[in-house]
């Protein structure tokens, strides 16, 4: 993909967000909504990594995450990413539903230098994308930073949202997805 054609494919995944909250299906007062606030798109900040897995007698193994309301979600960790941040490389946990063997997407929530800055302070999320073209248990996931976002319990009380482990706080600051406005 070409980066114009990368940069029209983020902005076109923002627009249909932006509708989609507009229209009363998201957690704000759709008649005050003007749309998120977004750093410009950059496809630096786009990998595509392989999913290392977690051993096959650990896989699915129940994590236990914070909330933002002292609750706490179980999901599964099915395993963890290296990414080659402009600092250095960094890992991330990677977390499924419980009970889904084989996830088409993985969740990642994390945190970076920018939370409580320009970002919500809690941290933001990805929904990434499983690529299993390799056959057997391993896979490729898209992390893509440009697609993240902030959770719903940034705009307002009455969510109750994950918060990342402190193993996806990152030291860098992520300018990629959904900010602040």
């Amino acid at each position: 993909m070409t980066s114009s054609a990368y940069e029209a494919a983020v902005l076109d995944f923002r627009r249909r967000k932006d509708e989609h909250f507009a229209a009363g299906r998201g957690p704000m007062n759709p008649a005050a909504f003007a749309g998120l606030s977004y750093f410009p798109p950059d496809e630096a900040w786009a990998f595509t990594v392989l999913l290392d897995p977690l051993p096959q007698a650990d896989a699915g193994a129940e994590w236990t995450l914070e909330t933002n309301t002292g609750e706490t979600r179980t999901m599964a960790r099915v395993g963890q990413v290296q990414l080659p941040l402009p600092d250095g490389e960094r890992t991330l946990l990677v977390f499924a539903p419980l009970g889904e063997e084989r996830p088409e997407r993985v969740f990642i929530p994390f945190r970076d230098a920018t939370s409580g800055e320009s970002t919500y302070g809690a941290g933001r999320y990805l929904d990434a994308p499983l690529d299993r073209q390799l056959g057997g248990d391993g896979a490729l996931v898209r992390v893509d930073f440009n697609l993240a976002y902030h959770p719903y319990c940034a705009y307002g009380d009455g969510w109750t949202c994950p918060l990342p482990p402190r193993e996806n706080w990152l030291p860098d600051a992520v300018t990629a997805g959904e900010r602040l406005s």
